[in-house]
């Protein structure tokens, strides 16, 4: 078979309801020069069912079978099968806009210079209506994108095209950055290429209840962070030091990696991060908002997030939160 122009990639689990529009949102592109690869990620709903359905319908779709379970494997098998020296990422229950791909092309073809062009992203619900929510505007410029690295926003991950020898030579997706996988890529691609986005929403963003994105907040702040700290000592010249590891290190452990302070800086970003949500805040990230409160000592944004807890309904931590606060006052 000729070799395409471009490889489309998609990871599904659990998207019956939405995968077969994303599907045919790919498949309706004005550029057509492409292969279109699909694996479904043991789901337990009728998702094989729907893309078996469209993969009867146009020979550019080919269902991968089911390997090694999770994202990143997925996603490393896709990369690995793709022919094209441009692999386009697609989530399974987002919509793209038809020129998606010739837009985003187009600006690959006269900036040779860069390895990943994304987009800005308009939100939808899970009917596919438009929400008003605040626009996140991403940097467009790799400039931009450079001094935006530490705290974002980069790329929209579903909305990517990239270079398929530049994922290549940084390794691909790296398992032990879970649920903050891309934006690790993105760190390391920036070491190697040069990246943009454009201005235009050429995707629909779903958002809706319970999805991946919203319910491992925690866990993917934590990793973010790490994988921030892994970048500067890249750039340093330096060892980094969550090369080939399986499985990030617990937090304690992290200052013995990356030197002293580190636990702290991760601790803020996480509550920085779950502020304003009393559910984060007594859920995944309890410990880290006590550990932050010893380390900032009783601070009043601190008294207004106990304070938030009370109101949420969680007498007992908020109790636990101003004991902590008093506690840390005093120490000072």
């Amino acid at each position: 078979m000729p070799v395409p122009a471009l490889s489309v990639v998609m990871s599904v689990w659990n998207d019956e309801a939405f995968v077969g529009a994303a599907i045919d949102s790919i498949l309706s592109q004005t550029f057509t020069d492409f292969e279109f690869l699909i694996i479904d990620d043991q789901s337990q709903d009728g998702s094989a069912r729907v893309i078996a359905q469209r993969a009867a319908t146009d020979p550019r779709i080919r269902v991968l079978p089911m390997g090694t379970k999770g994202r990143v494997p997925a996603l490393n098998r896709l990369f690995a099968e793709a022919r094209a020296p441009w692999v386009a990422l697609m989530d399974s229950d987002d919509i793209c806009m038809a020129d998606r791909f010739a837009r985003e092309l187009d600006f690959l073809a006269s900036h040779p210079d860069h390895g990943a062009i994304s987009c800005n992203c308009a939100i939808i619900d899970a009917a596919g209506k438009p929400l008003v929510r605040p626009i996140i505007d991403r940097p467009l410029t790799h400039d931009r994108i450079i001094a935006n690295l530490e705290d974002g926003p980069l790329l929209n991950h579903n909305a990517v095209i990239v270079s398929r020898a530049a994922v290549a030579q940084i390794g691909g997706y790296r398992a032990a950055f879970r649920h903050a996988e891309d934006y690790d890529l993105w760190l390391r691609l920036s070491e190697v290429t040069k990246l943009a986005n454009l201005p235009e929403n050429l995707v629909n963003y779903r958002v809706y209840p319970g999805q991946v994105s919203t319910a491992h907040v925690v866990e993917q702040t934590r990793n973010a962070a790490i994988a921030w700290l892994a970048h500067e000592a890249r750039l340093k010249g330096q060892a980094d030091p969550t090369a080939g590891v399986p499985a990030l290190p617990e937090l304690e452990k992290l200052d013995d990696l990356f030197g002293p302070g580190t636990a702290q800086y991760i601790r803020r970003r996480i509550v920085d991060r779950i502020l304003f949500s009393a559910d984060a805040l007594t859920g995944d990230g309890w410990q880290d908002l006590i550990g932050h409160i010893a380390d900032r000592g009783a601070a009043p944004h601190l008294w207004r997030a106990a304070a938030r807890i009370l109101r949420s309904g969680k007498p007992l931590y908020a109790a636990r939160a101003a004991l902590a606060l008093v506690q840390a006052k005093r120490a000072v």
